[in-house]
């Protein structure tokens, strides 16, 4: 049997008992039930080594149909790349998806002082359950931390310098930026959106349209962990729903049941330059009556 074979065979057991498993363990994460019945604790801050001097950073992001944005965050790595960090960029991609392919082989052909790439693809069933890759990076780096994040969110000037300096002899579990700057909701004809779907390129963006926004937790893109945290734990791999292979790309909820398993929302870091591409589309998501709801739900949550 192959790995798509396998992985398709595992989504049997249809909608509700999937959806009724993501109810119950949004429940339970949001503390209806201890978490420690569903995974052992994170190692104490006293087992955790406080690596100082030069660090070692990896970046997991997940890419489906999302090259557009792909190719700001890999170029501002290209631009901003690290003086006083060492970077491993992992990319989690199905082949399939065609553009995003041919955006990593151009990309892996730069070569970035400070920065190596990592991509690695997965069966699509398996890239659909964010949490499947990762618990595999997690399990797997050898970074003294790593941060997991999204492919619409940009590393700009200062932002992984400034990190070195901030991370030097820490021991927590689960770091955030207290802050972000962000564009408003992007429609799919707009032109930033448009020149990121052209032929693969290292391209720029105007960062006076952006905002600041304040984050209050470790949420989905912003979650950085120690190394030897997610040697440990990995990510939520006792919870069989958020590591079961699906047949189209799942809304993301597992990053709050990490923060629950791992017992903290987070603490807030001041790191600059941490840019992020708002959109209307969820293009990676499947289209039907839902994803327009789901469409205008984002409109309301933006105003």
């Amino acid at each position: 049997m192959t790995e798509t074979q396998k992985a398709r065979s595992d989504i049997e057991g249809g909608w509700l008992a999937r959806h009724a498993g993501d109810t119950l363990l949004r429940l339970a994460a949001g503390g209806w039930l201890p978490a420690r019945l569903f995974a052992p604790p994170p190692p104490p801050a006293s087992e955790r080594t406080a690596r100082s001097g030069e660090l070692s950073l990896e970046i997991v992001s997940h890419c489906w149909n999302y090259s557009r944005f792909l190719a700001y965050q890999l170029s501002s790595l290209v631009r901003f790349p690290p003086a006083r960090l060492r970077v491993t960029v992992t990319v989690y991609y199905a082949p399939e998806d065609t553009a995003t392919q041919k955006l990593l082989d151009f990309f892996g052909g730069q070569v970035v002082p400070g920065v190596s790439w990592n991509w690695q693809p997965l069966a699509k069933e398996r890239l659909f359950r964010r949490g499947i890759g990762r618990n595999l990076a997690a399990r797997a780096t050898t970074a003294d931390w790593i941060w997991f994040t999204d492919c619409d969110v940009m590393f700009r000037a200062g932002c992984l310098d400034t990190l070195a300096e901030v991370l030097q002899g820490r021991r927590d579990a689960l770091l955030h930026p207290r802050e972000e700057r962000a564009t408003p909701l992007l429609t799919e004809d707009d032109e930033v959106l448009q020149r990121g779907r052209a032929a693969p390129a290292i391209v720029d963006i105007d960062d006076s349209d952006f905002t600041v926004r304040r984050i209050t937790r470790a949420t989905g893109p912003m979650q950085i962990t120690h190394g030897d945290v997610a040697r440990a734990c990995g990510y939520c791999p006792t919870l069989r729903l958020y590591q079961t292979p699906a047949d189209h790309f799942c809304k993301a909820r597992e990053d709050r049941a990490f923060r629950w398993l791992l017992g903290t929302q987070g603490t807030a870091i001041e790191v600059p330059g941490i840019y992020r591409i708002r959109h209307m589309e969820k293009g990676r998501y499947r289209q039907g009556s839902f994803s327009k709801l789901r469409k205008r739900i984002r409109q309301l949550q933006s105003r």
